[in-house]
C-alpha cells in the first residue's frame, strides 16, 4: 500500500524533473516520469533516490528509471535505473517529492470535520461527545471512539476497534481488532526538514501509518506517517503510554514496547521484540527477530536476531552487567 491518500499532480516529463533541480544534461529529456517512491517499491518509470551506502543491496535490485544519488553511489545502481547525480540528495528528493504531492507539506487542521452526529457513521459508531469525523472516512462494525477525538481526513478503521478521548488520526489504516487509547496523535507528518540559516526547508510526507490487526497503541503516543514509505505496526504489537514512532519505522509483530521509547526514523524493529521503558533506538537501524532491549538503553547500531542488549551505547547484558559490577 502506498501514497492512497494523497494526489500525485504527475506525470512529468523528465526534464521538468531537470528543471525543479536546475540541472543542465545531454541525457534523453523526453521520457515520462510517473511518480516518486522509495527504492524497494519503486517501479519502472518512476524515480527514486540513494543516499546510504547501507542501502546498496536494495540499490541494486531498484525497478526505477531514474535515481536521484550520489557521484560515489551512482555505480551501485542497476542497468535498468539511470542516475541523477546531485549535491545534496535528500533535498533534492525534498523538491521532487514536492513537485507531485504538493499538498503533502503541511497539516492544517480539517476544515471538512463535522460532528460524527451529522453523518451516516452515526448509525455505525458507538461515540461519545464532540466526536468530529472528516472527509474520506471509513469506519467498521461495533467501534467505539471517546469523548473529543477527530478522526480527520483519509482513515480507514477497521471491525471492533477502539479510540479513546482528545486523539487525532489522519493519514491512516487501522486494522481489526486495534484499541488507540487516549491523548494520541497518529497520522500526522514527521520531523522532517533541513536546517538553513534563514529557513528551515521541510520535505514532504506522503506516506501513511498503519496499524495491523489486535494491536494497542498506549495513551499520549504519537505516530507519525512515512515520508515515501509507510509507517506500520505489526500484528498483535503492544505500545505502552508515551512512546514516539518516527517516519518510514516499521514494527513486526508481537512485539512490546514499554513506556516513554521513542524510535528515530526509518528504523525497523522485528518480530517477538520487547523494549523497556525509556530506552531510545537511532534513525536507519535494523533491530532483529526475538531481541530483548533493556530500559534506558541508547541503540546506535543494528542488533541481530535472539540478542538482549542494554546500556548506552547499548551492548550484550553479558558484558553490561560485566562492566557494571
Amino acid at each position: 500500500m502506498s501514497n492512497p491518500f494523497f494526489i500525485n499532480c504527475g506525470p512529468f516529463n523528465i526534464s521538468e524533473i531537470f528543471d525543479t533541480l536546475k540541472i543542465k544534461t545531454k541525457l534523453n529529456k523526453n521520457q515520462i516520469v510517473k511518480d516518486i517512491k522509495d527504492l524497494f517499491s519503486a517501479e519502472k518509470d518512476c524515480i527514486t533516490f540513494f543516499h546510504k551506502k547501507k542501502y546498496n543491496e536494495i540499490a541494486k535490485k531498484t525497478k526505477a528509471s531514474y535515481c536521484i544519488t550520489t557521484q560515489n553511489l551512482k555505480d551501485y545502481l542497476p542497468k535498468n535505473c539511470t542516475p541523477i547525480v546531485v549535491e545534496n540528495v535528500l533535498i533534492s528528493t525534498s523538491l521532487v517529492t514536492q513537485k507531485f504531492y504538493p499538498n503533502s507539506i503541511e497539516d492544517e487542521y480539517d476544515a471538512s470535520a463535522v460532528d460524527i452526529k451529522d453523518t451516516t457513521l452515526k448509525d455505525i459508531v458507538i461515540a461519545g461527545k464532540n466526536v468530529l469525523v472528516g472527509d474520506n472516512v471509513t469506519i467498521g462494525k461495533n467501534c467505539f471512539i471517546g469523548h473529543n477525538s477527530i478522526i480527520e481526513r483519509n482513515v480507514q478503521i477497521g471491525d471492533n476497534c477502539k479510540i479513546g478521548s482528545n486523539t487525532i488520526l489522519r493519514n491512516s489504516v487501522i486494522k481489526d481488532n486495534v484499541t488507540v487509547l487516549d491523548n494520541c496523535v497518529i497520522g500526522k507528518k514527521g520531523f522532517g526538514f533541513f536546517p538553513s540559516k534563514n529557513k528551515n526547508m521541510r520535505y514532504a510526507h506522503i506516506g501513511i501509518v498503519i496499524i495491523n490487526e489486535n494491536s494497542e497503541i498506549g495513551c499520549g503516543s504519537t505516530i507519525d506517517r512515512g515520508s515515501l514509505s509507510n509507517t506500520e505496526i505489526g500484528k498483535n504489537t503492544f505500545l505502552d503510554n508515551q512512546i514516539h514512532i518516527a517516519h518510514n519505522v516499521k514494527i513486526g509483530e508481537n512485539t512490546i514496547i514499554a513506556g516513554q521509547v521513542g524510535i528515530a526514523g526509518s528504523s525497523i524493529i522485528g518480530n517477538n521484540v520487547k523494549i523497556g521503558g525509556q530506552a531510545g533506538i537511532s534513525g536507519h537501524l535494523r533491530v532483529g527477530n526475538n531481541v530483548e532491549i533493556g530500559g534506558g538503553s541508547g541503540v546506535i547500531k543494528d542488533i541481530p536476531d535472539n540478542t538482549k542488549v542494554m546500556g548506552y551505547p547499548a551492548k550484550s547484558i553479558r558484558e553490561f552487567l560485566k562492566n557494571n559490577r
